[in-house]
């Protein structure tokens, strides 16, 4: 199985443009402020905001934007507009099944945004459920390469309960409520952590071929360029 969305992938290039850059301090300043929200300021309280601040940290985003974005959050700093999740459920090029997370300011604008890109690249909406019963939610911490078969045994000696390789990297998966545990015991073995965060995970993956994987990727680039969405995942083998 792979869980690894398509915004992840975005982390693990070498080279981001300033202007990518920029759109990625944007989304993440958002995902800051609706975690803040939800359960407070503090990233030893709050695991969610704490993973979410470990990943702009991966991009050097500087401290002041993570800092005001929880603020905003908290509501010390006066927020212009209302922020709120949302996700839809798709279908793709070739039947792929696609799940988009994001975080609006305003969900009708969003709404039709996501509907005409899909449009645009074989895509269309579906209705919620549709969808998501293909997937899981899990825990997904990603390494870089290390040696691979020490790297897959401490993996699941620290309680993964899958573990998936895709080019240089390991998807390790947990149960949901045990990727902070998880990944600590992977941290206490000096196990360098790329990335951690809630996945949605295909239950199965399907294979396409050449055509239909390159309209997906230019599918699934057209939505990162959206400022609402935050996470891409799909059920295409890649």
């Amino acid at each position: 199985m792979s869980g690894h969305s398509h915004a992840k992938t975005i982390l693990h290039k070498k080279q981001i443009t300033d202007q990518k850059r920029g759109k990625v301090f944007s989304k993440l300043a958002r995902q800051i402020s609706v975690a803040a929200k939800e359960k407070g300021g503090n990233p030893e309280t709050n695991s969610m905001l704490r993973l979410t601040i470990e990943q702009a940290k991966k991009y050097n985003m500087p401290k002041d934007n993570i800092d005001r974005a929880i603020k905003k959050g908290t509501g010390e700093l006066e927020e212009e507009t209302k922020l709120e999740e949302v996700i839809y459920e798709a279908y793709g090029p070739g039947g792929t099944a696609i799940i988009i997370e994001g975080i609006t300011d305003n969900k009708n604008r969003t709404l039709g945004e996501i509907k005409q890109i899909l449009t645009q690249h074989q895509g269309k909406l579906t209705k919620e459920g549709a969808i998501k019963w293909l997937f899981e939610r899990k825990g997904c911490i990603t390494i870089n390469k290390q040696p691979k078969e020490e790297l897959e045994l401490l993996a699941i000696e620290a309680g993964a309960q899958d573990i998936y390789w895709h080019n240089d990297f390991l998807d390790v998966y947990t149960k949901p409520e045990e990727l902070e545990k998880v990944k600590k015991n992977l941290e206490e073995q000096n196990i360098k952590i790329e990335s951690a965060s809630l996945d949605w995970v295909a239950k199965e993956e399907i294979e396409k071929d050449e055509k239909i994987k390159n309209s997906c990727e230019k599918l699934f680039e057209a939505l990162d360029e959206n400022d609402a969405v935050q996470e891409i995942y799909s059920n295409l083998k890649l």
